[in-house]
């Protein structure tokens, strides 16, 4: 076993982390710590960091390639949203219907919201471009810690539609599905079972902690307020039916034509220029909506491919292999050490659907030849990958920080227990229910 590459990766791993608390840009730290790992594992520097064929940059140029678009799009059509005062719109409606009397009922509706929204097969980066504008006014509203609104978004968007709940049309459903020849329903009694258990834990988590931010009295704040009060309280608000008619015609195409290629992007476009018609009244100077979206899309984009550039790498390294025997030695029933083996290349790449691409490739042979049932193999990798997802590295949680202005600090302590400890449950209920011989 390669003890130095191993302790290489580590040392990356350390390093992206540390540049990050020191307020490093994730752009910076990403190939350093790649080169970190590299100097310990005996691989070519600047072929691996900076050649044509898997390389740090090839990694990193085939992620924005794949995803630049629904960045772009994505980013311009909150922009609409957010500067037109459809969200506020939204948000007062949603106001009207929960009350304001109890602020647990508005975290519960966002939940629900992002859960429906999910499992309705939508980009987790589109939901969180829409639904963070959305969530401000009403925070502000009802005066709470902006904090807190990691729970709902993260528990609703990444955890139970994402990976357990059967029929889940995201790609930590559709990718072991493909390769292991499953159906989206794989292991039924594990998803719902998982399922269930996740929302509980989320919905406790959630009232805890909205109970001690109200005895500590906590309220709202935020560091990157747009625009003033009196600006906010002099606009013409669009009515509800006309705010909301953007996201109905997104979500809409999307589940009409699910089977189409790229319907994400036909969807947004659509949604972008229905924005564009109805909002005039309230946008001036549309040219400026468009221009800070795609400034703000380009940041975004760069962040989270920099993220699973440097894993990719980490994982590629010779030393990795090392890392697979250690993980196959785990004590415990089978399913166990494939889920934590998951788990842990999910922390290592800062990428649940990265987690699973490996495992399902290098895992899942070995654990089928054990004996253990494909539909298993398929509900526990999917699971898996979410147990280490939320890492200070994590382009989703750097990008959610850069939409709502909150640091690190602010998000990641909500953000790992919202989706690393619920896994972490589902996890520990796969095993019992293995155990007990009804997986």
């Amino acid at each position: 076993m390669d003890i130095l590459g191993i302790l290489g990766i580590l040392l990356g791993i350390l390093t992206i982390i540390l540049f990050i608390i020191k307020k490093f840009n994730i752009i910076v730290a990403a190939p350093i710590a790649t080169i970190v790992v590299l100097l310990f594992n005996d691989v070519p520097i600047l072929e691996t960091v900076f050649g044509k064929e898997n390389s740090y940059m090839t990694s990193l140029a085939g992620f924005i390639a794949s995803n630049f678009a629904i960045f772009l799009l994505g980013s311009i059509l909150a922009k609409y949203m957010d500067k037109s005062g459809a969200t506020v719109s939204i948000a007062n409606k949603v106001l009207s219907v929960v009350g304001t009397k109890n602020p647990y009922n508005a975290l519960v509706a966002l939940f629900i919201i992002s859960a429906i929204l999910t499992y309705g097969g939508i980009n987790v980066f589109v939901i969180i471009f829409a639904l963070i504008p959305m969530a401000k006014p009403i925070f502000k509203e009802l005066n709470l810690s902006w904090k807190l609104v990691t729970i709902p978004v993260f528990g609703g968007t990444s955890t139970f539609t994402m990976t357990m709940l059967p029929g889940a049309p995201s790609l930590h459903n559709v990718v072991p599905s493909t390769a292991l020849g499953t159906t989206l329903t794989a292991a039924p009694l594990l998803g719902i079972v998982t399922s269930i258990v996740a929302v509980i834990f989320i919905l406790v988590f959630m009232k805890f902690s909205l109970s001690r931010s109200l005895r500590k009295n906590e309220t709202f704040h935020v560091n990157d307020k747009v625009e003033s009060d009196d600006e906010a309280s002099k606009r013409e608000l669009p009515s509800f039916i006309v705010s909301l008619l953007p996201i109905i015609v997104l979500l809409g195409i999307i589940l009409l034509f699910s089977t189409v290629s790229n319907i994400i992007i036909v969807a947004l476009i659509a949604a972008i220029v229905l924005s564009a018609l109805l909002f005039r009244n309230q946008i001036a100077q549309q040219k400026e909506v468009l221009n800070q979206g795609a400034n703000e899309s380009l940041s975004s984009t760069i962040t989270t491919g920099s993220t699973i550039a440097f894993g990719s790498i980490a994982t590629s390294v010779p030393a990795f292999k090392g890392v697979f025997q250690l993980i196959q030695s785990i004590p415990g029933p089978p399913v166990l050490s494939l889920m934590i083996g998951t788990g842990l290349i999910g922390g290592i790449t800062a990428s649940a659907v990265g987690a699973i691409g490996i495992s399902v490739a290098n895992f899942a042979p070995i654990y089928l030849e054990m004996g253990l049932d494909p539909e298993t193999v398929h509900r526990a990798i999917a699971i898996g990958s979410g147990a280490l997802s939320i890492v200070p590295y994590s382009g989703f949680l750097i990008i959610f920080n850069n939409i709502t202005g909150l640091t690190m600090k602010d998000t990641f302590k909500n953000g790992f227990i919202s989706i690393s400890v619920t896994h972490w449950i589902a996890m520990a209920v796969i095993v019992i229910m293995t155990i007990l011989g009804l997986a």
